[in-house]
């Protein structure tokens, strides 16, 4: 499981015009926050897939209580985690988001 890389676990108010900076335009700066938070969203939701995965076996071959219980632990785990969202603000203000803009023809 990956360290959470200091990034807030509730929203915080931040300067727009500061946050739009690097970009030069809010409505792109949206877009690019959201296209970066739908691609962690997926990430997270392949990585907890796999790890449940596990606990997909038939119901008579496992002990309930045991497996139970580490998919709760993971659950609660995977809930505790930044929303995609707020990692992907994280990101942009870090400069590691990597984007271009297409200009039209």
């Amino acid at each position: 499981m990956e360290k959470k890389n200091s990034v807030p676990n509730n929203t915080i108010t931040r300067d727009m015009n500061q946050l739009c900076e690097p970009v030069g335009n809010r409505y792109e700066t949206v877009a690019i926050i959201a296209k970066r938070a739908n691609q962690i969203a997926a990430d997270v939701k392949v990585e907890l897939s796999k790890k449940l995965q596990e606990f997909a076996t038939q119901p008579d071959e496992m002990e309930e209580g045991v497996g139970n219980q580490e998919q709760i632990e993971i659950s609660k785990y995977y809930e505790r985690l930044p929303k995609p969202t707020l990692k992907a603000i994280k990101e942009l203000e870090d400069g590691k988001i990597h984007y271009h803009k297409n200009m039209p023809q």
